[in-house]
């Protein structure tokens, strides 16, 4: 969930996004978003002080929340990953793809809707989360609108297991476990580990791991970042009980 040199050279992306990418649409297709999309979409309109155009989104993935967004608003879509922009090429092709980290991007221009999805739980630290806000900031024209909808916040964090996974025309499939604790709860970091199976087309079989560290802040410090942005912010629950952050650019 690309960027300057100095952090993707120092830094390791998860596989899910990297070698393991291809993998994806069985992992998280379009089909497990639509209710998310209709339920994000009343937030995303009323952010903005006009009926939006366009929208930009910070680290957009394989775009399957993508895909039903681009029947109501023109998208750029931005990610670190390289291979997972070519997995949202090929079901969003007529959306603008680049390659960007979302606490660097510039892209010397703005748009009526910044959106910053779970790709922001990978913001580990306070100057990374608070670069992406300004990211959104730097890309939000005036009067115009930031929804930020992290997986939890600290206050909402429960450790879980969560199993799920796809089959794919073509015979692969592919089965995960997903594991997320917090091994300190007086930092500001949980783990998230997935076992994947992996069927390719000709039968065989293996199993992969992959962890993942992710940020985990509270409600109020989610609050004065983005206020001190220059973001008028409000918040709510959606029926997944994640906390979105609904925000208007205000100068």
């Amino acid at each position: 969930m690309p960027g300057s040199a100095s952090q993707t050279e120092t830094e390791t992306q998860p596989r899910l996004y990297t070698d393991l990418a291809r993998w994806w649409p069985l992992v998280s297709p379009p089909s497990h978003y639509d209710e998310e999309a209709a339920d994000l979409l009343p937030s995303l309109r009323s952010a903005v002080d006009a009926p939006p155009r366009t929208l930009l989104e910070l680290g957009s993935g394989g775009g399957s929340l993508a895909w039903h967004l681009k029947r109501a608003l023109q998208l750029t879509l931005t990610d670190r990953s390289a291979q997972m922009l070519d997995v949202s090429r090929a079901i969003n092709p007529e959306c603008e793809h680049i390659v960007g980290d979302m606490r660097s991007l510039d892209l010397q221009r703005t748009f009526d809707l910044v959106l910053i999805h779970d790709a922001i739980m990978y913001a580990t630290d306070a100057a990374s989360a608070q670069a992406a806000i300004a990211t959104a900031r730097r890309h939000c024209r005036r009067g115009g609108g930031l929804v930020i909808v992290p997986d939890c916040v600290r206050e909402t964090f429960t450790a879980a297991t969560t199993t799920g996974g796809e089959d794919a025309p073509d015979g692969r499939g592919l089965r995960y476990l997903e594991w997320t604790w917090d091994p300190d709860p007086d930092d500001n970091t949980f783990e998230a580990v997935f076992s994947l199976v992996l069927r390719e087309r000709d039968g065989s079989v293996r199993c992969e791991l992959d962890q993942h560290r992710c940020g985990l802040f509270s409600r109020a410090t989610w609050s004065k970042w983005l206020g001190d942005a220059r973001f008028a912010m409000t918040s709510r629950t959606d029926p997944w009980q994640r906390e979105i952050f609904v925000c208007t650019s205000t100068r």
